[in-house]
């Protein structure tokens, strides 16, 4: 079980992550792109901005903890996290892969 200041914790460990607030969530930005939000649609959930194959590779991993975002978003890569359900492990490799994706 993960909780938000895991998340926050993990997101803010990559080179040059910084948090800033979007639509009254926190969201985690390198180079000004977002990477990550924390409780969107609520509190028990994040998101990280994959590569949609990724989204694929982590949904079919832990499909428990992953799911696409509603529409486009979801099917450019945007994939909600169930916090109570993913380990630190996963989240982290997670957010590497969309801080990646955002830093190149």
């Amino acid at each position: 079980m993960t909780s938000p200041d895991d998340f926050r914790r993990l997101a803010l460990s990559f080179e040059g992550a910084e948090e800033r607030s979007h639509m009254r969530h926190p969201d985690f930005r390198v180079k000004n792109k977002v990477f990550a939000t924390l409780g969107y649609p609520d509190e028990a959930w994040g998101m990280v901005r994959l590569m949609p194959e990724q989204q694929e590779d982590f949904i079919a991993l832990a499909p428990e903890a992953f799911q696409p975002a509603n529409g486009a978003w979801g099917r450019q890569g945007s994939t909600l996290v169930r916090l109570d359900a993913v380990d630190l492990e996963m989240l982290e490799n997670a957010l590497a892969a969309a801080w990646r994706r955002r830093m190149a």
